[in-house]
């Protein structure tokens, strides 16, 4: 270098100076070694390290599978875990936004993988936002078999975080949802919501700050903190919905169609599985909405229809069954723990009308 050219006497720049700790990500995989290996399913073939994940579908025990691949996030609800600080379970929302999402066209989550990035890498931290992640795979079922750690200094603020999911699912062609004959006269059954789950939050912080309350500040709708309440993760219901359409008796296909109710809530996840020509008609008189969502109401002046469409109101997942199949479907499903009760029945419908009704939304907040 000549002794005037730029850089001439001054300290040298290396990557770590630059604001990347290799070592520190070095440490993180170290603490996420033992979590991934929590997560162990058959199928999976040698473990993190390789610069790709290996699943074996035969080993698994597949004859003619069709794979089913979702990817998600968990939205603006990272903004309430980041100013709460309370990272532990959004990683459980990860995972069951994907995972909840290919189970409702029958397939079983297989193997799960993550991308976590921030401006500076705290290892502790990451640990426990991962092990939210092995966490929610474990309530799913999936191997979590690889994931990227992204430091990246001037992206994020200071504190800031930001996390996305990937998973890989797989069926036997035979059982792809929905089936094709979902008819007028068929039940709606619902799975009740542990809460907000992940949708929302963008209008779940501006209520909160017209509220004048801190998430440190006691939940009015619940115990522990605000905080604490709002970050209630998402309800997994994957091996539940699996056990039901698997073991429903000696009533082949009992479940004929899932809808997952994320945002657009029950207007707007619903129709989905449906066929044209058909709707669903609710009332919301059959089930009980949790207490977080009268708050939320209340506090924002939120318009039922608002409501409706941004939140999933307490039913987090939606089953279709033949009317004679909805008995035991819903008595499978409570046997696994899930709260399930039957809220409607689909019926025909004209082009120009709703593909999904909800009938007395108002008694939902009411105390």
């Amino acid at each position: 270098m000549k002794p005037n050219a730029p850089g001439h006497n001054r300290p040298p720049l290396t990557y770590k100076a630059a604001g990347v700790d290799i070592d520190a990500g070095d440490s993180l995989v170290e603490h996420i070694k033992p979590l991934a290996q929590s997560t162990h399913r058959r199928g999976v073939v040698g473990g993190l390290g390789g610069f790709g994940g290996l699943f074996d579908l035969k080993a698994a025990g597949f004859r003619d599978p069709v794979l089913v691949s979702g990817t998600d996030g968990v939205g603006t609800k990272l903004k309430v875990a980041i100013e709460a600080g309370i990272p532990d379970t959004v990683g459980i929302d990860l995972v069951a936004m994907c995972a909840n999402d290919v189970v409702v066209q029958g397939a079983d989550p297989l193997f799960f993988l993550d991308y976590y990035a921030m401006g500076h890498l705290d290892v502790e931290m990451g640990r426990r936002i991962v092990a939210g992640i092995a966490e929610g795979c474990r309530r799913a079922g999936c191997a979590l078999i690889g994931g990227e750690t992204a430091e990246m200094p001037g992206m994020y603020a200071e504190g800031d975080y930001d996390l996305a999911g990937f998973v890989v699912g797989a069926v036997e062609r035979e059982h792809l949802l929905p089936r094709p004959d979902i008819a007028a006269g068929d039940v709606v059954l619902g799975l009740a919501s542990s809460g907000a789950h992940s949708n929302g939050y963008s209008l779940v912080r501006r209520i909160v700050d017209r509220s004048a309350l801190r998430y440190d500040s006691p939940s009015p709708f619940g115990s522990g903190s605000l905080g604490e309440a709002l970050l209630e993760p998402t309800r997994i219901y994957v091996k539940q919905l699996l056990s039901a359409i698997r073991a429903t008796g000696t009533t082949k296909g009992a479940i004929k169609g899932l809808a997952h109710i994320t945002g657009g809530g029950l207007p707007g996840n619903v129709p989905r599985c449906l066929p044209d020509g058909l709707r669903a008609r609710l009332d919301a008189r059959r089930w009980t909405a949790p207490d977080v969502f009268g708050w939320l109401k209340d506090i924002g002046n939120v318009p039922t229809d608002d409501m409706l469409n941004t939140f999933n109101c307490g039913i987090g997942m939606v089953v279709v069954t033949g009317k004679d199949d909805a008995e035991q479907v819903a008595r499978v499903l409570s046997e696994a723990g899930e709260t399930v009760g039957e809220i409607g029945v689909i019926e025909r419908t004209a082009n120009a009308e709703a593909d999904c009704v909800v009938d007395h939304a108002d008694t939902l907040w009411r105390s």
